[in-house]
């Protein structure tokens, strides 16, 4: 670490926090972009393949940004050093939600319409991780980034389930959301009953339908919600009123000595062994406090045109055997004076470097491009918010009613009407028939749209000698409301 304070050309500033699984600093990239930094507790780190699983869960993160996800915390770079780990993000992971929750005296919180969009865009969020077969594995307010915008962003993402040698549970971050949505009715929506409720019944959801459903049970009660809450406005003054009055409660780890030293070496845990493709995009540290060039560097300073995974000729400055082995090597051993090294002071990239990390790094474009990107994220969230809020209703019931027709004779069959009664929305019922002294019977019907009665029925076969008193109960299990029981029964006497 150069001046002990800096890790890969990340400056480390004063501002930190404990995460889930080891400590954030807020950091200033080399290109002055604002970033942070994560020491990955070593203890976890020591364990038994722990390092290749978290390589596995920041590697399937970055592959998710590339298909165009935005809800997860942009990952720059892994890199170990002096038996520490370091994860590099794009941007800072302060404030989180649990910092912004705990508040201030005299300062007003955020009000509900910021707790729902932070709702949304994290359920949105953990809705594409699961479909990727993945899981967040340890979501809570500590691990929900709230940037400058007001956008929220989920940090550490299967890093504990990698460190604990864990599979996947989509079912604990349901849980975790739920707990999430309680808090935040506890919180930012205390003083707004019907939000606090909403938010209540949206965590229930979750709970028994599936994140999907728990979205749109937040949708659906926007009109309980403060206008013009999806602009953020009351969430981006109090990101500002913290930026601005926030200071650290803990010195940022240091090492014992500078990194660079000797055995001191930085080495970036993400480059594809056999490929010669870098997939970090810091990838910057060198003895002395020197930086060299990252992926453009490796890319450039090569084999002259080797197949990869062809070894170096003596004295060349490919590549080390630690590189291939799928680990790239920076500091002692290295060449002083490496193309790479060349190529970082001359801000110059060359042809052997692919366009995509091209336009990724140039330093003058890249500044103009995370502008104009985070203008771009921003009207997407916004559209997309909106016509999430514009579209259909989602199915509700409102009544039930049965009605059953006159016995006559023996061993008949008596046909139980239900009518279901809905908001003339298209979707799906489940429901059961409770006869008298009979098992339930369940069923799950679809509803098109602009039907606002749907029609059931039971056929019961009843038989015997004597008098007796039938009573035949309809029951809908979804969709209701937590708490809500939505039911009716009829009676008949039957006699033989």
């Amino acid at each position: 670490m150069p001046d002990g304070d800096s890790i890969a050309g990340y400056r480390l500033t004063g501002r930190s926090r404990m995460g889930e699984v080891g400590t954030w600093i807020d950091a200033i990239g080399p290109d002055g972009t604002r970033g942070g930094a994560l020491m990955l507790d070593p203890r976890s780190m020591s364990a038994p393949g722990a390092r290749e699983r978290v390589v596995a869960a920041v590697t399937a993160d970055r592959r998710l940004a590339q298909s165009g996800l935005t809800g997860l915390m942009p990952i720059a770079d892994l890199v170990a050093a002096r038996g520490e780990v370091w994860l590099l993000a794009g941007r800072p992971a302060t404030p989180s939600l649990a910092e912004l929750m705990t508040g201030r005296p005299g300062v007003s919180p955020p009000d509900s319409g910021s707790a729902a969009t932070v709702l949304v865009e994290t359920a949105q969020t953990l809705l594409a991780v699961h479909a990727a077969g993945l899981a967040h594995g340890a979501l809570h307010a500590g691990t929900v980034v709230i940037g400058e915008d007001g956008t929220a962003v989920l940090a550490e993402r299967g890093l504990l389930l990698a460190l604990r040698g864990e599979e996947p549970s989509p079912d604990r971050d349901l849980t975790a959301w739920a707990s999430l949505a309680r808090g935040l009715a506890a919180g930012w929506a205390a003083g707004d009953p019907r939000a606090a409720q909403l938010f209540d019944r949206a965590a229930a959801t979750a709970l028994t339908h599936g994140l999907s459903a728990a979205r749109d049970a937040l949708l659906s009660g926007r009109d309980l919600l403060p206008t013009g809450f999806i602009t953020r406005e009351r969430l981006v003054r109090t990101i500002q009123w913290w930026s601005a009055s926030d200071v650290p409660t803990q010195e940022p780890p240091r090492p014992s000595a500078p990194y660079g030293a000797e055995s001191g070496e930085v080495v970036t845990l993400l480059y594809t062994p056999g490929t010669g493709e870098y997939a970090g995009t810091a990838g910057t540290a060198a003895a002395g406090g020197a930086a060299v060039a990252g992926a453009a560097g490796i890319a450039a300073a090569g084999y002259d045109g080797a197949p990869a995974g062809t070894a170096p000729p003596v004295g060349s400055t490919g590549p080390t055997e630690a590189a291939r082995s799928g680990e790239m090597r920076f500091g002692p051993g290295v060449p002083a004076d490496t193309t790479a090294a060349q190529i970082w002071r001359a801000g110059r990239e060359q042809v052997t470097v692919p366009a995509k990390e091209r336009l990724r790094r140039a330093p003058r474009r890249r500044r103009r491009g995370t502008l104009w990107s985070g203008v771009l994220f921003v009207l997407i969230i916004a559209a997309a918010l909106f016509l999430w809020f514009q579209r259909g209703e989602p199915l509700a019931v409102t009544a039930v009613d049965v009605k059953t027709p006159k016995a006559k004779g023996c061993d008949i069959t008596v046909n139980v009407i239900g009518v279901i009664t809905t908001n003339g929305s298209a979707g799906q019922v489940s429901y059961e028939w409770l006869p008298s002294g009979e098992q339930p019977v369940r069923h799950t019907d679809s509803v098109p749209s602009g039907q606002s009665t749907h029609q059931v029925s039971l056929k019961w076969d009843v038989g015997g000698r004597g008098t007796k008193k039938l009573t035949a109960r309809l029951r809908v299990l979804s969709p209701v409301a937590a708490g809500t029981r939505l039911e009716d029964k009829a009676s008949f006497t039957y006699k033989c």
